[in-house]
C-alpha cells in the first residue's frame, strides 16, 4: 500500500520533470542525426532505443511519486498528463527509428530530415519552458516558448502533407509507399504530442503566473 506524504515535493517532481525534457531532446537530436548522417543506422536506433527504455523509467518515477504524495505543485491530472505526453514524444521518435531500422531503408526522404529539425526544434522549447516551471517569476515566460511549439507544430503539419504528396506522386513501389508513411505519421505525431505538452504548461502558467 502506498505511504502518502503530506509535505510537498515539488523540487523533486521538477527534477523529474528536467531529466524527462532533457532525454527527449537527446532523443530528438538522436534522430536528426540518423536522418542527417545516413550511416551506422543500427547503432543509432540502438542508442535511440536505450534512451527510450530510459525515458520510461524517468516516466514510472514521476507516476510512482503522484501516488505517494498527497500535496504536489499543481494540479494532479495536469502532472500526470505532462509526464505521459513527455514520454509519448520519446515513444514516438523512437518508433519511426525502428521503422528505419526494420525496413531497411536505403536512404532518408527530405521530408523525413525537415520533421527531424522541427521535432529538435520543439523539444528544446519544451525542455526551456519546463526549466522555469519551477520558478513563479518566469512562470509568463512559459507562454512563449508555447507559442514557439505551436508554431512548430503547424510548420510540421505542412512539412508532412508536402512529403505525403511527393511520396504518393513519386513513389511507385507500394511497400516503399507504405512504410515511409508510417515513419513521417510517427514524426509528425512527435510534434502534436510537443504541443501537447505545450498545452499543459500553458494551462499551469496561466493558473499560476
Amino acid at each position: 500500500m502506498f505511504k502518502f506524504s503530506l509535505m510537498p515535493k515539488g523540487r523533486i517532481f521538477f527534477d523529474l520533470y528536467e531529466e524527462s525534457a532533457e532525454n527527449m531532446v537527446q532523443t530528438a537530436q538522436s534522430m536528426q542525426e540518423m536522418v542527417d548522417n545516413w550511416d551506422n543506422i543500427e547503432e543509432k536506433a540502438t542508442q535511440i532505443d536505450e534512451l527510450e527504455h530510459k525515458g520510461d523509467t524517468t516516466t514510472h518515477k514521476i507516476i510512482e511519486l503522484l501516488h505517494r504524495t498527497f500535496v504536489t505543485p499543481f494540479d494532479r491530472e495536469d502532472m500526470a498528463t505532462l509526464a505521459h505526453s513527455l514520454d509519448d514524444i520519446v515513444d514516438l521518435i523512437h518508433a519511426a527509428a525502428v521503422a528505419i531500422h526494420i525496413y531497411k531503408i536505403d536512404a532518408p526522404k527530405q521530408g523525413a530530415k525537415e520533421l527531424a529539425h522541427i521535432i529538435v526544434s520543439a523539444a528544446k522549447e519544451v525542455s526551456i519552458a519546463m526549466r522555469q516551471l519551477r520558478n513563479h517569476p518566469k512562470l509568463k515566460q512559459v507562454l512563449e516558448h508555447c507559442i514557439e511549439i505551436n508554431r512548430l507544430e503547424n510548420a510540421a503539419d505542412t512539412v508532412f502533407r508536402a512529403a505525403m504528396a511527393e511520396l504518393f506522386e513519386n513513389c511507385d513501389n507500394t511497400a516503399d509507399i507504405i512504410k515511409w508513411r508510417e515513419i513521417l505519421e510517427h514524426m509528425e505525431s512527435a510534434t502534436d504530442r510537443c504541443e501537447d505538452v505545450a498545452n499543459v504548461l500553458e494551462g499551469v502558467a496561466l493558473k499560476h503566473a
